[in-house]
């Protein structure tokens, strides 16, 4: 299994074709850095090709699924005076970011995200490239794309308020919400292991 400074790749138990990939920085309740950007699309091209993986469970370590992006990997500072160099650069980044969540949705495993605590910004974009959603019923959200459809979207951008878990259910964020910790890793790993 390879070593990743941001992530961290466990199977369920052995011999399970369940693998659990997760953001393992809770000192930063899990904010998406550089390298954590870096680091999901190898981790999944990694559990795509492995004949042993036929299920991937997403979440992250700690308190939180993920906070959003790490401030520091939006730096792109441009050089001044250069606008148009500036702006192919920032194209690129943000190309470049946005290169990890395609990874998820690029992946042929089913990958689930099992949400717990905050998911935030960045978090949603990487919920939502999953192929199936669960959370904890005290998990919130913010930021909501229009999975939740326009009406939902909009009440929700213009509020700015945050979305708990039991609500993310009943908008179809997610397919099932959990009481706990315990009984959401639980319940989608018995989900996962289809028994």
């Amino acid at each position: 299994m390879e070593k990743f400074k941001t992530l961290e790749i466990v199977r369920a138990s052995p011999g399970s074709a369940v693998f659990h990939l997760r953001l393992n920085r809770p000192s930063s309740r899990n904010a998406l850095s550089l390298d954590s950007f870096a680091e999901l699309p190898l981790a999944l091209s990694s559990l795509d090709r492995n004949p042993d993986a036929l299920v991937l469970i997403l979440s992250g370590a700690g308190h939180h699924f993920y906070s959003g992006i790490d401030f520091a990997a939006l730096d792109s500072s441009p050089p001044p005076g250069d606008c148009g160099r500036a702006g192919e650069r920032l194209r690129r980044h943000i190309k470049y970011l946005q290169r990890a969540v395609t990874a998820i949705e690029r992946c042929r495993k089913p990958v689930i995200a099992a949400v717990h605590g905050a998911c935030v910004g960045g978090g949603v974009d990487v919920a939502t490239a999953c192929d199936v959603r669960y959370c904890m019923e005290d998990a919130f959200f913010s930021r909501l794309p229009s999975i939740v459809g326009y009406g939902n979207t909009m009440e929700l951008a213009l509020t700015v308020r945050r979305v708990s878990g039991s609500e993310a259910k009943e908008l179809g964020l997610v397919s099932r919400d959990f009481g706990s910790k315990r009984e959401l890793d639980d319940g989608v790993r018995v989900i996962a292991e289809g028994k």
